[in-house]
């Protein structure tokens, strides 16, 4: 498979201190959809924002197509669609002038440019919803709308940054098959950030899973969830012990113990069946249990394993409602 973006050491520094982006590598294939799963803060929308150009790396370099985030920014642009987190659609002109004034960006033929919106509206069924001001649709409507804007340019690669962030689960759903048919109908290239597990899951063919501004883990997702075989023990103690590691390593099917903060992770063969052994040695150590949870192979056991925490829960499904409403009081 052709790599179409490769990136090599790419770093982000804010503030000379802050370090958003570390040091990280790795490639992107054409006609594929990867993601970056991972909390807020992790580093997802700053690299999304080097490799479109938006902002310059402080070490590293990356390649889109061939062409360098360096020096080739110009070119970068034009073969590249974005959707951003933030919403962009200008409220106060309809779903037709918002793609058309997307369209006169590129320098598009205006004729080309009614042709392909009107296409692209139809194929997010809002062609009817055309000549109303866009203030007046709902959030999946809008977030539809942005989805083509980033189209209408025909790019050969499209960056969502968490394309579905605070949808209700029909709208999500329904974006999600939209996403698919770009990659399945269109062989668009699709990189996307989201800290939806589900999503990863079901959209990603590979998923570069980011703590703190690195890479923990690459890979299929159900290779990411092949490398624990087994069950994951999650126990919150009211004080760190000491021995607890050690002790641990008799318990049946013991595979691995870790111990960050106040939490004890133990990946082990059957959590029913290590469960009582681990609640026994911990005591044992005058340890006390404020929680305790087994958790089944997924991508939210993967990442808990690979990072220690768990990703923040989603958030209110008026989240979209909320920033439609910020937006308009400025």
């Amino acid at each position: 498979m052709r790599k179409i973006i490769s990136v090599e050491n790419l770093t982000k520094v804010y503030n000379g201190d802050v370090l958003a982006v570390d040091h990280i590598s790795f490639e992107v294939y054409e006609g594929e959809i990867f993601g970056f799963l991972g909390p807020n803060g992790a580093g997802k929308t700053t690299t999304i924002h080097m490799l479109t150009t938006l902002i310059p790396p402080t070490e590293g370099d990356a390649f889109v197509d061939g062409l360098s985030i360096r020096r080739d920014t110009s070119a970068i642009r034009r073969i590249i669609g974005l959707v951003p987190q933030e919403l962009t659609a200008d409220d106060e002109l309809t779903g037709w002038e918002n793609m058309m004034l997307q369209a006169s960006l590129y320098n598009m033929d205006r004729d080309e440019a009614a042709k392909k919106a009107e296409e692209l509206l139809d194929m997010v069924d809002l062609l009817d919803a055309k000549d109303r001001l866009v203030k007046t649709y709902s959030g999946g409507m809008r977030r539809r709308l942005e989805l083509v804007m980033g189209l209408i340019h025909k790019p050969k690669i499209l960056f969502l940054d968490e394309p579905t962030l605070g949808l209700d689960v029909q709208t999500r759903a329904r974006i999600w098959e939209y996403i698919k048919d770009l990659r399945d109908k269109q062989g668009i290239t699709i990189f996307l950030t989201t800290h939806y597990m589900e999503e990863a899951d079901y959209l990603c063919d590979r998923i570069g899973i980011i703590d703190r501004g690195k890479i923990k883990a690459l890979d299929t997702p159900d290779e990411l969830k092949r490398r624990i075989k087994g069950d994951i023990i999650v126990i919150k103690t009211a004080k760190r012990l000491s021995e607890v590691d050690s002790l641990l390593k008799d318990i049946p099917g013991f595979k691995d113990v870790k111990y960050i903060g106040d939490k004890l992770t133990v990946a082990v063969e059957k959590g029913e069946e290590a469960l009582p052994h681990i609640i026994k040695k911990v005591m044992e150590q005058d340890g006390v249990i404020t929680s305790i949870e087994v958790l089944k192979p997924s991508l939210e056991q993967v990442f808990l394993y690979l990072t220690g925490r768990k990703i923040r829960e989603e958030e209110p499904l008026d989240t979209v409602k909320t920033r439609i409403m910020r937006r308009r009081m400025k």
